[in-house]
């Protein structure tokens, strides 16, 4: 249909071009060739500017972005013998295992109503996977043997939501499990028996912790606590003594114990304490001292450590400025890098599992334009296997870049940010889509973005900025977020918007603002507070009105309340503040397009959210489409709701931008 369109277009141009040049060389009737030559130089100019003959990609299917991979998720088993994976079974992403040797598959889960949350292998013969209902994110956590015939729930109770601190490799019969069943705001600590699914409780949460920790022989060493605003970090030698206090902090400061070191006495931490930038430091908690500075970055926090748990060894650390970064320690570990970006000249490339004895690495490559694959690695033999493209029928050429950006704002802070732009067209007043990302301590990275691509695909120009109160960035970055919502936060995004107006690359009158959760937020506070600056807004499981937001929150964020004072507003304190950035007391001021999607079952943005604005701007005159899907939660992903939600935001930007 595409060729058949292009041949109409071209046939028409040239059918112009000839019209065109007749009637302006009947002026020449005296100089035939003269008249012949103008007509061929009209024919040519015509043709060769003829739309058909911009190198524009194909129209790309929605679905084609957004169905699940045919296989992806690759999982080494211990042994190195076996491989584990999700594929779809009745549209559901279930969990597969294959032997290497012989290629042998067998499907082991049997999920129909919601994909498969995640998975590890327990041995080389079991695999524990975890799975919600309908959207709730109150998880429960399975065990499968390999033959798929006896799984089991073992954390059986309702509106419970659940966790694994340790999978206890070196204990083939138990894993520590966390779980609220005693009190739906904290996480007690299980032992649990495998074999019998019997749970020992062996820490019970006081009220105020909010996290656990283990060494490397399994041991439960540290806690984390909160009285609201502080963090306590809490230590102990032993398990048979009691946690004591090493160190409280404001929130605002991090010190994060990233993991022990392999003799299980000094530990790896991420802080900021006294600096801006969190970097990694060596700290000895018996003497409750910080001592060697492993890695900083001036520009980016740093808190990410790479190691080797056969040689029992700190490798290197990764962290992200426009693009992920690493820093090597060890010379066998940076070998091993060179040697797989070698394999694939052009791609990001990443270990995403190994086996024990590490000769055998699960190999994950990705780019802007392509989600990649995954490949087997043999280190014995420097061989390497391909197992999966991600997604095989998109054609990296016919995929845009990802370019990063900045901007100053207009208080004069540096703003970083992503610009994708279409393939095939010039960047010169296109339409523009900006997508504020979520959290909204968050930031957006570098890689393939399906959203992006469906937008460019069609002609859009698509923005996404790390607006102050974006993590990374530094301590002074993220806090000068605080309660700017609606404000500072959304200066920024239009700052951005402004940006690309000024730098010729957007379009000033056909601009969108589309984003989910907090994105979803900042599009109805962009309608809102901006109104003239975008033609249409779309908000995704966004909160409307923040005093409300507040109240709903799960029950098991309740500990950390008052920190959610701190950065977006006191109910009571702040009231002012609340209703006049709550988009939902200003709908009068929406009058442009709006498309608003809400999954039924949302924890963390309720219903209440999306209904609320709805009725508001429905109320004030103006219309608005409004998706609901009962068997969602906090975004859609089920395959045939992700297919719904974007066929309807392609519709909405195709009416009210131009889009092709």
């Amino acid at each position: 249909m595409l060729k058949l369109y292009a041949i109409y277009i071209k046939t028409r141009a040239l059918y112009l071009a000839i019209i065109i040049a007749l009637k302006i060389t009947k002026f020449f009737k005296g100089a035939v060739f003269m008249r012949y030559a103008l007509t061929i130089l009209f024919i040519l100019i015509f043709f060769k500017c003829s739309p058909a003959n911009a190198e524009l990609p194909p129209l790309i299917e929605v679905e084609d972005f957004f169905k699940n991979p045919e296989i992806a998720a690759f999982s080494i088993s211990p042994d190195g013998l076996k491989l584990a994976y999700v594929k779809p079974y009745e549209r559901r992403m279930n969990v597969y295992v294959r032997e290497i040797a012989t290629g042998i598959e067998k499907r082991i889960t049997s999920a129909t109503e919601r994909d498969i949350a995640g998975f590890f292998w327990k041995g080389n013969n079991n695999i524990i996977y975890a799975q919600d209902f309908g959207g709730d994110e109150n998880y429960h956590v399975y065990i499968t043997d390999l033959t798929g015939s006896n799984t089991r729930d073992l954390t059986p109770f309702e509106n419970v939501k659940a966790g694994v601190i340790d999978d206890l490799e070196e204990d083939p019969e138990h894993m520590l499990i966390s779980m609220n069943k005693n009190n739906p705001e904290v996480f007690d600590v299980y032992r649990c028996e495998l074999s019998t699914g019997e749970l020992t409780l062996i820490a019970s949460n006081p009220g105020n912790i909010v996290g656990w920790m283990t060494d490397h022989d399994g041991k439960l060493r540290a806690a984390f606590m909160t009285d609201g605003v502080n963090e306590s970090f809490l230590y102990r030698q032993t398990e048979s003594e009691d946690f004591k206090i090493l160190m409280t902090t404001d929130f605002r400061d991090t010190f994060s114990p990233l993991m022990f070191d392999y003799d299980n006495k000094y530990m790896y931490v991420g802080s900021n304490l006294s600096r801006d930038k969190v970097a990694i430091y060596k700290f000895d908690p018996d003497e409750n001292k910080i001592l060697d500075l492993v890695f900083e970055n001036d520009e980016v926090d740093v808190g990410h450590l790479l190691h080797s748990k056969k040689r029992k060894i700190i490798t290197g650390v990764t962290y992200v400025t426009d693009k992920v970064q690493h820093k090597f320690f060890d010379k066998q570990r940076e070998e091993l890098q060179n040697t797989l970006d070698n394999f694939f000249p052009g791609l990001e490339v990443a270990l995403a599992d190994v086996d024990d004895d590490e000769r055998k690495m699960i190999v994950r490559t990705y780019s802007d334009k392509t989600r990649g694959g995954y490949y087997l690695y043999d280190t014995f033999d420097n061989s390497i296997s391909k197992l999966a493209d991600l997604s095989s029928w998109l054609q990296p050429e016919n995929m845009s870049s990802m370019k990063p950006i900045k901007f100053k704002s207009r208080d004069d802070l540096e703003i970083h940010g992503y610009l994708s732009l279409p393939v095939g067209v010039e960047a010169k007043n296109l339409p523009l889509v900006i997508i504020p990302h979520g959290g909204p301590s968050a930031r957006d990275t570098w890689g393939f973005d399906s959203e992006a691509q469906l937008l460019t695909n069609r002609g859009v120009a698509v923005l996404q900025v790390n607006f102050r109160g974006s993590t990374g960035y530094g301590k002074k970055f993220w806090q000068s977020g605080f309660k700017q919502w609606g404000l500072k936060m959304q200066d920024d995004l239009t700052d951005g918007v402004l940006w690309a107006i000024s730098e010729g690359i957007a379009d000033k009158n056909r601009i969108a603002i589309y984003g989910g959760s907090y994105g979803g937020y900042a599009a109805l506070a962009g309608a809102a507070f901006t109104p003239d600056l975008y033609t249409c807004a779309v908000s995704y499981v966004g909160p409307s009105n923040l005093f409300t937001l507040l109240e709903s929150i799960p029950p098991y964020w309740k500990p950390f309340l008052e920190m959610e004072y701190e950065e977006i507003g006191d109910p009571e304190k702040d009231k002012d503040l609340l209703h006049a950035v709550s988009p939902v007391f200003h709908a009068e001021n929406i009058k442009i397009p709006l498309l608003v999607a809400q999954g039924a079952n949302d924890p963390r943005v309720n219903k209440a959210e999306s209904d609320q604005i709805v009725e508001a701007v429905r109320k004030s005159g103006h219309e608005v489409i409004y998706l609901v899907k009962d068997n969602e939660g906090h975004g859609f992903h089920n395959e045939e709701n992700r297919f719904d939600f974007y066929h309807e935001l392609e519709k909405f930007f195709r009416k009210y931008l131009g889009s092709r």
